[in-house]
């Protein structure tokens, strides 16, 4: 097959794997080797195209022209590849892993559950591949659409509210500020493809350039800057696969990808420096890092202290696009890659421990490391990344982000990537120490062990990756390199 057939079937594949789920409903075991197989041929290709990427190609695939300029086609880049491996890597691991969940805790509506993570996903690869903005938007919003059904899954009051905040405000955003701010962009320039060094050059500056990177920044709900971070901690009533799949593999990397590939490819950053009042931007990253971090601290229910992390991680990498640094781009790339896997890591390790033990509260979790060594092992791995402490792979990714801040003489980001790294540790912390310095008293203690098989050897699996991609990070650099930042 060539790069355009490849590309083709990366979109297809998850659709047709969907189909397969759907006529093996009624026999569990082969619907969940259905999932399996079809993820792991995606990976296979995904990695195929990787090899090509790697050699110097750039495979493409036109396949509407609406108008001219207006065109729904796809083309691989080295920050969409990026993007593409992460959850062609991560999306068999995760199948594993809620195998073991969603039998393990009895859930119901399995079938529609693989249906749509697998929709998911193929609109994940279209977010990545996508070759315009056209493109990309209408592959974020099938994203938004096909997940609904699974942050709803269960179907109680709780999941039902959470999936209206989580609709609710990624449609609103897309609609109400992305939309524009595309039609506008195509507009001004004819066309809404990417570029190496943008599109806008000579066709927009003064204030009207920093109101229309307001509206790609507050657009991009999906990268949850505040005040556009709700849906996110709203979702959390879904089942952990789920959340892991927000958090890790597709919703939030679409969002953060979408906003440092706007940057690179629709403005570039010689244009975007020259933005009047342009640093209100950064600043605002700066304060949902910080403010997302403090609220973290305030968590009592793991999940959620989890999700105003992610919260706060994901404006790691908007900050990362806004310093507009070619060392800082390289941070918000790297970024992206190890908070796919720490944060995968530390969801996967919460939902263990519920399927386990039930325990939601971090209050309840004193001495569980010595009844789930593998998981809590595992989980004080993904936490020493998000901190960023060596060996873990976040340590990387931090300093390529503090390099950048310290490059482009941004004082402000220097403190707030430093004050943020004592409130990761400070939030993550008093989880580890419990799980292995408290003593648990409770009767519960003696009545549980680790959590079924698939889902421990998929959270190793994660942890491994996260250490390393710290030892051994040539790929992710020699592609993150290609990027015209």
């Amino acid at each position: 097959m060539n790069g355009s057939q490849l590309l083709l079937l990366t979109l297809v594949l998850p659709l047709m794997g969907a189909l397969g789920i759907a006529a093996l409903r009624k026999r569990p075991n082969l619907r969940e080797s259905c999932t399996l197989v079809t993820s792991v041929a995606l990976f296979l290709v995904v990695m195929q195209l990787l090899r090509l990427v790697m050699a110097g190609q750039t495979p493409s695939l036109l396949l509407i022209e609406m108008l001219p300029g207006l065109e729904i086609k796809f083309s691989i880049e080295p920050l969409g590849m990026l993007f593409a491996s992460i959850a062609a890597i991560l999306w068999p691991i995760n199948s594993l892993y809620s195998i073991g969940y969603m039998r393990g805790n009895n859930e119901v509506k399995q079938t529609r559950f693989y249906i749509f993570f697998a929709v998911a996903i193929s609109a994940a690869m279209g977010v990545a591949f996508a070759g315009n903005l056209l493109t990309l938007f209408i592959f974020y919003e099938v994203l938004t659409l096909s997940t609904f059904p699974l942050v709803t899954h269960k179907g109680n009051n709780a999941a039902l509210k959470g999936g209206r905040i989580y609709l609710g405000i990624l449609i609103s955003t897309s609609i109400c500020l992305l939309l524009p701010a595309i039609i506008w962009t195509w507009q001004l320039t004819g066309t809404t493809d990417f570029k190496a060094g943008g599109i806008l050059a000579d066709h927009i500056d003064g204030p009207a350039l920093t109101l229309l990177a307001c509206l790609f920044l507050f657009g991009i709900g999906k990268a949850a800057v505040m005040p556009m971070h709700r849906w996110l901690p709203a979702a959390m009533v879904a089942p952990t696969p789920v959340s892991a799949l927000l958090h890790a593999v597709a919703v939030v990397k679409a969002g953060v990808f979408s906003v440092v590939k706007v940057v690179v490819y629709i403005f570039g950053l010689d244009l975007l420096k020259s933005a009047p009042n342009i640093e209100w931007l950064m600043w605002m990253a700066c304060f949902t890092i910080l403010s997302a971090s403090i609220i973290a601290l305030r968590q009592d229910n793991l999940k959620k202290r989890l999700a105003y992390s992610t919260v706060s991680q994901l404006s790691y990498i908007v900050l990362g696009a806004l310093i507009l640094a070619p060392i800082s781009i390289i941070g918000a790339a790297l970024h992206i890659i190890v908070h796919a896997f720490g944060k995968i890591t530390l969801f996967f390790a919460a939902g263990s421990i519920y399927t386990s033990s039930k325990k939601t509260e971090v209050s309840q979790l004193n001495g569980i490391g010595h009844r789930m060594p593998w998981t809590m092992a595992a989980f004080t791995i993904g936490a020493l990344s998000m901190i960023g402490i060596p060996p873990a792979a976040g340590f990387i990714s931090k300093w390529y982000l503090l390099m950048g801040a310290i490059q482009a003489h941004q004082q402000l980001a220097i403190g707030v990537i430093i004050i943020s790294t004592l409130l990761n540790t400070a939030y993550f912390a008093p989880v580890i120490y419990a799980a292995y310095f408290r003593r648990d008293n409770s009767d519960t203690m003696l009545s549980y062990g680790e959590a079924p098989l698939p889902m421990v050897v998929a959270l190793c699996m994660t942890a491994a990756a996260t250490l390393l991609l710290f030892f051994f990070p040539a790929i992710p650099f020699s592609l993150i390199r290609m990027i015209p930042a």
